[in-house]
């Protein structure tokens, strides 16, 4: 069974990275947590960028 994984993604390079190594190392579905705390970042771009 393959396991589930959350991930506080940043749309930044590490956490980009993350979400691959986990799905193709280790066979996980990952799921993405971005949270707008003001910042200023486009949440469209994180969000297609997450998908990718």
């Amino acid at each position: 069974m393959t396991q589930k994984g959350i991930l506080a993604f940043s749309g930044g390079l590490d956490t980009s990275v993350v979400v691959k190594y986990l799905q193709e190392e280790h066979d996980m579905e990952v799921i993405t947590v971005t949270v707008d705390v003001g910042q200023g970042d486009d949440p469209k771009k994180i969000a297609a960028k997450a998908k990718n």
